[in-house]
């Protein structure tokens, strides 16, 4: 195991890479710990987002990631680059001895992945994987009830992502909607609700899936199935579009058991719709109110996502998502691809 040295005495320095639309996310979590973190250094290719990046924190601006590392004091890098960006820009900073939090997916291959756990651990840095969605109060609530084993023995669980992106959205940048950088509505969209799949009901034993490019002109799927089966038994399915009409219209999770019914719908996973348990307990009574806390579609997550890294890199705390727990999320991805374009199914893990 690794021992990392804390930073206690003073402010936490970050350096955030990719200016585009998730940033504003960063921006907003960085602000609200400003007592306990300062952003030194942002950078972005495009010099219109990198200006506005700059007034809006005060940073330093660097046109690329090689001038920025070579000069920052950076303790902690934040990578909201495109997807496919992230193994070597994650490796590249490592070798600088600098932490890394990327958003997800963290790789969109499976090989790079693992490359980047391992260039991290030989660097003797941390990596983070943005997940900020489990910090939803509504899936906080259903973590800890699987926890404390009100389901029983879990049978069938569904996910839904009914959302809708645009062709306009897609053209937006030449990286969206190719193999190489983004992936598809399963890789980007919906990547939250797969890592959900593993963290709420454990390790999936094997899936199948379809994909389909239906109807936007992209490389990758716009929608896609997927049949699952866990090593518990339970079974379940994934059933994900970006073509719904006319707008975003449902992101939930269902999950049936021996003992409880639980369905958590809304737009974002951020109502809960059925909550049923043969067994009372007192954190029954906090369900209206945990609806309200998770209104938008990334949901309020960022900054107590924050809080758990800032925390960690002082020594107070153990990293929730760190490259291992995000290579859960990004092997299952990697098997429906597989599943699909294969057209069989996947046994996981996909390498012993």
């Amino acid at each position: 195991m690794h021992n990392y040295p804390s930073i206690t005495d003073r402010k936490i320095r970050l350096a955030l890479v990719g200016c585009g639309r998730i940033s504003a996310n960063h921006f907003g979590a960085i602000e609200k710990h400003a007592d306990r973190v300062e952003l030194v250094d942002v950078c972005d290719v495009d010099g219109v987002a990198l200006q506005k990046a700059v007034e809006r924190s005060g940073a330093k601006g660097h046109s690329n990631l090689t001038d920025m590392l070579e000069h920052s004091e950076a303790d902690l890098v934040i990578l909201s680059t495109p997807s496919g960006l992230h193994p070597e820009q994650t490796i590249q900073i490592a070798k600088a001895g600098k932490h890394v939090m990327t958003e997800k997916p963290m790789a969109t291959r499976w090989s790079d992945g693992v490359r980047m756990v391992k260039a991290c651990d030989e660097a003797n840095v941390r990596l983070f994987v943005v997940k900020q969605n489990r910090r939803n109060a509504t899936l906080q609530m259903l973590k800890q009830a699987v926890e404390q084993g009100r389901f029983g023995k879990i049978y069938s669980v569904a996910v839904n992502v009914f959302w809708t992106r645009p062709q306009e959205y897609y053209d937006s940048a030449k990286w969206r909607g190719t193999w190489e950088f983004d992936g598809g509505a399963f890789m980007n969209q919906a990547s939250h609700y797969v890592d959900l799949l593993d963290w709420l009901i454990g390790p999936v034993e094997s899936v199948m899936a379809y994909t389909a490019t239906l109807a936007r002109n992209i490389e990758v799927e716009d929608s896609g199935v997927a049949a699952l089966r866990w090593r518990s038994g339970a079974m379940g399915t994934l059933n994900v579009t970006m073509l719904t009409y006319p707008k975003n219209l449902e992101g939930s999770i269902t999950i049936l058991g021996e003992k409880g019914t639980v369905r958590i719908g809304g737009v974002a996973v951020n109502e809960i719709q059925e909550w049923k348990f043969s067994e009372a307990r007192p954190e029954d009574e906090a369900i209206g109110n945990a609806s309200y806390q998770t209104t938008s579609v990334y949901g309020f997550g960022h900054p107590l996502y924050y809080d758990n890294v800032i925390r960690t890199l002082r020594g107070e705390a153990e990293p929730e998502t760190d490259g291992r727990e995000g290579l859960k999320s990004l092997e299952l991805l990697i098997a429906m691809y597989l599943s699909a374009r294969d057209g069989r199914r996947v046994a996981l893990p996909l390498e012993y």
